[in-house]
C-alpha cells in the first residue's frame, strides 16, 4: 500500500523534519522506516529530499522524491530554546546545574554554621564533591551498533560490549554437575552476569593468561571442555579491559566537528577501472568535482579526473600498472604491495580519499608520513587491480597492527576481507608482536574481525591432541603467541562465543557439536588463505628516525 503525500502542497518540509519514508528492504518488500530530512534541493522544478533513516547505517542515506514521503506522520523539528539570561540582564550567563547545586550546598552549610551572636567559632564542614556522570556511563550499549557514539567511552563500549559487560563470571557451586553445565551451554542459555567483587583474586581477563588449559574428551569425540585453574595475581591483569581509543596520532574520528555537509554523501558515482562504485559516505574531494555525475579515477595511481576524455589522456602518460612500492607477497593472482606514506604521498592521499567514501568511523589525514599502506591487488593481463587495503602506523604505542581496513564493494563477500586481516597478523608474526585493530571498528569491520578471531581460535582448540594419554594443555598466552592476536581479543572472542564457564574453581570452555559443525562448514567455504612461504617481508625499526 502506497501512502500519498496528498497534503504536501500545503505543508512545507524543512531540514530536521522526521517522517516515514518508503524504501525496499533486503527481501525487496516495502517498508516505511522513520527518517530525518537532512537537506532539500530542487532539480528541474522537482523537489528532492536527502533522508537519513533513523537507526540505520548512514550508507543507506539517499535522495528521495516527494511521493515516497508519508506526510500524515510528519514531525516538525523542535525549536531550540534561546539561551536565557540570568536575572534578565544582558551579558550574564545562567549558572550551570552543577554550580547551582554547589551554591545551594554552600548556603545551607553557611546557614547551619553561622551563630546569631557572639564569637564566631570554626565549624567543621564536610566538603561534598558534586560529580557529573557522563551519559555514556549511565546507559552503556549492550550490543555493537553501526552508528558511531558521541564519545570515546561510548564507542569503545559499542565495539567491545562483551569485554565491558562480561568481564567477570559467577563462581559455580561445587555441587553443580558438569552435565548441567554443558547442557546450559549447548542450549545457548545466557548466564547471569555479576560485577567484580572486592577481595577476590580472579581478574577480569579470565585469570592469569599463563595458566594451563586442560582439554577433556568425552564420549562424544566432537565435544570438548577446557579447564583453567583459579588465577593468581599477575602484572598483565590490568590489561583485561581495553582502554578508550586515543584521538591523536591515529585515524579515529572524534565526530566533534560533524556538520550537515559531512553527514551527506557528496559524490554520486566513481568509475574505477571496469567498476562503477556508489559511495556510502562523505569524502573531501575538491568541491568542483562533487557536482559531476561521475568522478573518474585512474585505477593504478588513483588520481581523480573530471571526465572520461581527461582519464584517457592521463592513461597515455601514466606508466604505473601496479601500486607504487614493494611487492612483498604474491600467490596466484593475489599480490600485496607495501607503500610508505612518506615516499608516495600522492598515492597515499588519493587512497585515503577513495577509502573515506566507504569508511565513516575514520578521519582523513593529509599527513600520511606516519603510516604504511598495504594494498591487495588482483592480477590480469592489463595489470594489478586494487581489491582492498589496510594501513598501519609505523610506530604504535597501543600495539595496533591496523589503522584502517577496507575491501572495495565489488570485491566484498568473496573472502578478501578475512584475507586482509590474516595478512595483517602474518606481518605481526614476522615482527614478533601481537596486534589488534584500532578502535572503533565499523559494523562490517567488527563482523569480519569477530569471524576471523573465532575461526582462528577454534582452529587451534580443535587441533589439540592428547599427549601420552594426558589431556592436552594450552594457555591464553600461547594462543596469543601462535596467532599474534592480542590477549584481550582472544578473551573477548571466547566470551562472545559463550564458551566460558566457571566450575569447581576452574574456567571451562565447552565446544558443543553445533559450534564444531558450524566452524567446519565455515572453513570449507574459506578458500583464500595466506601462505607464509610466499611472504617476503623484513620489518624495520621505525624508532630510528633516519628510516622515515
Amino acid at each position: 500500500m502506497t501512502k500519498m503525500a496528498d497534503n504536501g502542497s500545503s505543508v512545507e518540509i524543512v531540514e530536521g523534519c522526521r517522517l516515514p519514508v518508503l524504501r525496499k528492504n533486503q527481501e525487496h518488500e516495502d517498508e516505511w522506516p522513520l527518517a530525518e530530512i537532512l537537506s532539500v534541493k530542487e532539480v528541474s522544478s522537482r523537489k528532492l529530499y536527502y533522508v537519513h533513516y533513523i537507526d540505520f547505517n548512514k550508507r543507506l542515506d539517499e535522495w528521495v522524491t516527494g511521493d515516497r514521503l508519508d506526510m500524515k506522520k510528519l514531525q516538525f523539528p523542535k525549536k531550540e530554546a534561546k539561551t536565557p539570561t540570568k536575572n534578565g540582564l544582558p551579558g550574564s550567563r545562567p549558572s550551570s546545574p552543577e554550580r547551582e547545586v554547589r551554591k545551594s550546598l554552600d548556603l545551607n552549610l553557611q546557614t547551619a554554621a553561622a551563630p546569631s551572636r557572639g564569637k564566631t567559632l570554626p565549624t567543621p564542614v564536610q566538603k561534598r564533591k558534586v560529580e557529573t556522570v557522563p551519559l555514556a556511563t549511565q546507559v552503556p550499549p549492550a550490543t555493537p551498533v553501526p552508528s558511531l557514539p558521541s564519545s570515546a567511552e561510548a564507542s569503545q563500549a559499542s565495539v567491545f560490549p562483551a569485554v565491558r559487560e562480561t568481564n567477570t563470571f559467577k563462581a559455580r557451586e561445587d555441587h553443580e554437575q558438569l552435565s548441567s553445565l554443558t547442557t546450559v551451554k549447548e542450549n545457548g542459555t545466557a548466564r547471569r552476569l555479576i560485577p567484580s567483587q572486592p577481595g577476590r583474586k580472579r581478574k577480569a581477563n579470565c585469570g592469569g593468561t599463563d595458566e594451563m588449559i586442560k582439554v577433556l574428551q568425552y564420549n562424544n569425540p566432537q565435544t570438548a571442555s577446557v579447564f583453567l585453574p583459579p588465577p593468581e595475581d599477575s602484572q598483565d591483569s590490568s590489561d583485561g579491559i581495553p582502554t578508550a581509543p586515543r584521538m591523536t596520532g591515529s585515524l579515529v574520528s572524534d565526530r566533534s566537528h560533524d556538520d550537515i555537509v559531512t553527514r551527506m554523501k557528496n559524490i554520486e558515482c566513481i568509475e574505477l577501472g571496469r567498476h562503477r562504485l556508489k559511495p556510502w559516505y562523505f569524502s573531501p574531494y575538491p568541491q568542483e568535482l562533487t557536482a559531476l555525475p561521475i568522478l573518474y579515477l585512474c585505477e593504478f595511481c588513483l588520481k581523480y579526473l573530471k571526465s572520461l576524455k581527461c582519464l584517457q589522456r592521463h592513461l597515455t602518460k601514466c606508466n604505473l600498472r601496479h601500486p607504487p612500492g614493494n611487492e612483498i607477497y604474491r600467490k596466484g593472482t593475489i599480490s600485496f604491495f607495501e607503500i610508505d606514506g612518506r615516499k608516495n604521498k600522492n598515492y597515499s592521499q588519493n587512497l585515503c580519499l577513495l577509502a573515506k567514501c566507504f569508511l565513516d568511523h575514520k578521519t582523513l589525514y593529509y599527513d600520511t608520513d606516519p603510516f604504511l599502506f598495504y594494498v591487495m591487488t588482483e592480477y590480469d593481463s592489463k595489470g594489478f587491480h586494487i581489491v582492498g587495503y589496510f594501513s598501519k602506523e609505523k610506530e604504535s604505542t597501543e600495539d595496533y597492527n591496523v589503522a584502517c581496513i577496507l575491501t572495495l564493494p565489488p570485491y566484498q563477500r568473496r573472502g578478501y576481507g578475512k584475507l586482509l586481516i590474516e595478512f595483517s597478523y602474518e606481518l605481526s608474526k614476522v615482527e614478533g608482536k601481537t596486534g589488534t585493530p584500532e578502535k572503533p571498528l565499523s559494523d562490517l569491520g567488527l563482523l569480519s574481525y569477530r569471524s576471523y578471531w573465532s575461526q582462528t581460535i577454534l582452529e587451534i582448540l580443535m587441533d589439540l591432541k592428547p599427549d601420552n594419554g594426558e589431556r592436552p594443555q594450552i594457555t591464553i598466552n600461547e594462543i596469543s603467541e601462535i596467532t599474534s592476536v592480542k590477549k584481550e581479543d582472544v578473551i573477548s572472542t571466547l566470551q562472545y562465543l559463550n564458551l566460558i564457564n566457571y566450575y569447581k574453581g576452574q574456567y571451562i570452555l565447552t565446544l558443543s557439536e553445533d559450534i564444531v559443525e558450524g566452524h567446519e562448514r565455515a572453513m570449507q567455504k574459506r578458500h583464500l588463505r595466506i601462505d607464509p612461504k610466499c611472504l617476503h617481508f623484513t620489518p624495520k625499526d621505525w624508532s630510528k628516525r633516519g628510516k622515515w
